[in-house]
């Protein structure tokens, strides 16, 4: 496990944590940070599908604003996550996202997981990228607004029934759009999965990652 660089199509480096499987990968994945950057989470959520067998990817989103950040979760740390989303638009987030695909196909197929902010991307991202063979999006608020896209990759989607930041109203609109795409509701809040920390859910969590698991595996290998 070890930060390396990417180079996008613009010509701009950013950062990534990779981590790779102890032996042969069975594909590639990308891991899509929250607000929270590539922070100490992250990087553990990209070392365990790592320990599942797949050569992972997780490309630092902000560099373009503020190299290396790498957020906890107080209010003021909050703050600057969304401030730097404020900074950078979605296409070089998902441009930056294409370099880390390319990286991860190394790997074999590539998927994408995404938290939050992550989430929204790896909607938007597979809609927009032939190198994808999976997506899977965590309580992405940001789907809901990009409902009318039209991914190019199967795509499943997670969210917690008690999200005070995601309006029910609106997954079920995506469901309804997209009745091809698992739309997966738990009993609980945001950010469910973010273990260590006040939001998690255990059994939502465990759950999601083992039917993350399993898509992967029948999408990738």
């Amino acid at each position: 496990m070890s930060w390396i660089e990417l180079r996008a199509a613009d010509g701009f480096e950013i950062s990534a944590w990779r981590a790779d499987p102890s032996g042969e990968p069975r594909g590639g994945l990308v891991i899509v940070q929250e607000i929270f950057g590539v922070n100490e989470h992250i990087r553990s959520v990209a070392d365990a599908y790592a320990a599942d067998g797949y050569l992972v990817i997780a490309p630092n989103l902000f560099d373009r604003a503020r190299k290396r950040l790498d957020l906890g979760y107080t209010p003021q740390e909050r703050k600057i996550g969304f401030e730097m989303v404020g900074k950078i638009p979605r296409e070089s987030m998902l441009m930056d996202i294409d370099a880390a695909i390319e990286a991860a196909k190394a790997g074999g197929k590539v998927g994408i997981v995404g938290y939050c902010l992550g989430g929204t991307l790896a909607w938007a991202a597979a809609a927009r990228s032939g190198g994808l063979s999976a997506a899977v999006g965590y309580y992405g608020g940001g789907v809901i607004a990009l409902k009318d896209l039209r991914p190019k990759a199967p795509v499943m989607l997670h969210f917690g029934e008690k999200d005070e930041n995601i309006p029910q109203a609106g997954v079920r609109e995506v469901a309804a759009a997209h009745p091809d795409v698992p739309v997966h509701l738990y009993s609980a809040g945001h950010a469910f999965n973010r273990y260590g920390n006040l939001a998690y859910d255990e059994p939502s969590a465990s759950l999601a990652r083992a039917r993350t698991l399993e898509f992967l595996s029948r999408h990738l290998g």
